[in-house]
């Protein structure tokens, strides 16, 4: 049997435990995708281990993704230092003289 041990199993499961997830506040029994409906409001859920939980609320996707992913609001980090030449000085980079016939590169 190809099983996993149940010690690697709740490690993984534990890992999870206080994961947060935004789930859209909307009327019926429709999908519920985050892209329908940017404008709605969030309910914040926590996973506890066994079941989600309610959190927290915000007024829609975009404070939904301020807050499940706070990382990507902070700015890139500025590089430091000398600017790194491109690599590469390939010989089909380089411009080629005129002929003296006045048409294109020089033939070898």
């Amino acid at each position: 049997m190809d099983d996993e041990p149940l010690k690697e199993w709740a490690e993984r499961r534990d890992s999870k435990i206080g994961r947060l997830r935004a789930v859209p506040i909307v009327s019926g029994d429709g999908p519920k995708a985050s892209h329908l409906h940017p404008d709605a409001p969030r309910a914040i859920e926590r996973w506890n281990g066994h079941t989600w939980e309610p959190y927290g609320f915000v007024a829609n996707l975009a404070e939904a993704k301020a807050l499940l992913h706070p990382e990507t609001n902070e700015p890139p980090p500025t590089p430091t230092g000398p600017v790194p030449k491109p690599l590469g000085s390939g010989r089909h980079r380089k411009t080629q003289p005129p002929t003296s016939d006045g048409g294109g590169p020089a033939q070898r």
